[in-house]
């Protein structure tokens, strides 16, 4: 196999889209299935649009999905080894291209701008993924000449574009096919320029499920979202693996070592891929499910930090069995500080819905027993717990369904969160006891 080098080359004008991240994805697959180079290049020509916030966004999108470039300029103060390319740092390199043109005779000036001039033929671009496509450039009316630079003297995308691809020796230009009709433009210039165009590659675009085309402002678009969310960074991966690109086996859940060994662009899609948020979502608790402890907890914790949760008043015992409480019962960290925000809390909010339903006045007496029982329990320990509501259930004739509803209420005011044996350890015999005493001061022939 040649050489394979690849590129991703987003523009720093917003947030990093999901489909900038499929495509960021699909090219560091393919470098590292081949043994190949993957480049990062910033095209930052549009002075007005640019921002600093939009270049970390691409730093913070690519490195939280774990897709390290291999080639730029040394940054040892970033995390480094390589920062980026920039094109507005590689003005010299563009003039002698322009240079280059001139003397072929193939610009002219037009309205102070700079256009090169069009070879009037159908032109073959030779796409790995969908095949040969011919596009008619023949008319000048659909397709006229393309300024390469604009009267300020700022440079258009499809000149800079190319000369870096060519400087970079990218072999593969990996890339939605919304560009596929800039292409024959791309080639013309390679051929002006004397040099042989890279292999195309044109992948499907991303879809919502009604099938418009995934702009900025639809639900999933933007990868700072699911960073702020706290998704499983490898699902949201592995999820982009899939859409367009298939292991022809059927199968959600990849390694993606896995992954680097069977994609290959012939297994690319033609046809558009659907994204469904629910299903990235579920993946995610998939990932969740087999996190190991350690990873969870560190996870778990900044997502508690970032929510503001104060977790000083407890000790590191007391907040780890909370966590560990919760290990694979998530879908995203962002559900962490309200799933176990009750072990962190003085007081307890009860959910007005289950508190309608079980601090009735046929409960008091259940909870009171369920109270006694821990009160005289010595083996305060998720065993010790169950086996005593379990005997409390029997004494008192009913299942002990209709204890553990009302005192997991008392406990964490929801109808619903971490194993209550667990919980009820964790939180300890003194604590609750104390939450058991709060909760019956609601339970009332009012309520």
């Amino acid at each position: 196999m040649s050489t394979v080098r690849v590129r991703f080359a987003p523009s720093p004008t917003g947030f990093l889209h999901i489909g900038g991240a499929r495509t960021a994805l699909f090219n560091w697959l393919y470098a590292r299935h081949a043994g190949g180079t993957f480049v990062l290049r910033i095209e930052d020509t549009d002075k007005a649009r640019n921002s600093a916030e939009a270049i970390q966004a691409i730093y913070d999108g690519l490195r939280w999905l774990g897709l390290d470039w291999d080639e730029g300029p040394l940054l040892p103060n970033d995390g480094g080894p390589h920062g980026p390319y920039f094109q507005s740092e590689r003005e010299t390199i563009y003039e002698a291209y322009l240079r280059r043109l001139e003397a072929a005779g193939m610009l002219y000036e037009e309205g102070g701008a700079t256009r090169f001039r069009f070879a009037r033929e159908k032109i073959t671009v030779p796409d790995l993924v969908r095949g040969d496509i011919q596009i008619d450039m023949t008319d000048p009316a659909t397709n006229p000449d393309m300024t390469i630079r604009r009267p300020d003297g700022s440079w258009i995308f499809h000149f800079v574009n190319v000369v870096d691809d060519i400087e970079m020796r990218i072999s593969h230009v990996i890339r939605g096919e919304d560009h596929l009709s800039n292409t024959p433009k791309h080639i013309q210039l390679y051929r002006a320029l004397g040099v042989r165009p890279p292999l195309f590659a044109h992948i499907p675009l991303i879809l919502n499920k009604d099938g418009s085309k995934m702009s900025k402002r639809d639900q999933g678009a933007s990868v700072g979202d699911y960073i702020d969310r706290g998704y499983s960074p490898e699902a949201v991966r592995n999820y982009l693996c899939l859409l367009g690109w298939s292991p022809k086996e059927n199968r959600e859940k990849l390694e993606i070592s896995e992954v680097i060994r069977l994609f290959d662009l012939k297994n690319i899609q033609g046809k558009a891929a659907v994204f469904d948020l629910d299903k990235c979502t579920w993946l995610s608790g998939e990932y969740f499910r087999e996190m190991d402890g350690e990873t969870f907890q560190k996870r778990a914790l900044e997502a508690l930090a970032h929510a503001g949760v104060d977790l000083s008043r407890f000790s590191p015992e007391y907040v780890h069995g909370a966590i560990e409480t919760c290990r694979g019962k998530l879908k995203m960290f962002s559900e962490l500080p309200t799933y176990a925000g009750f072990y962190f809390q003085q007081q307890i909010e009860y959910a007005p819905e289950a508190a309608a339903k079980q601090f009735i006045p046929e409960n008091r007496p259940r909870v009171e027993a369920v109270q006694a029982a821990f009160a005289s329990l010595e083996d305060f320990s998720a065993a010790g717990i169950e086996g005593a509501l379990k005997s409390t259930a029997a004494a008192q004739g009913v299942k002990v369904g209709v204890l553990v509803h009302p005192t997991r209420l008392a406990l964490t005011g929801a109808a619903s969160g971490p194993s209550l044996y667990h919980l009820i350890e964790v939180l300890g015999k003194e604590e609750a006891l104390r939450r058991i005493s709060a909760a019956l001061k609601h339970i009332s022939a009012g309520n």
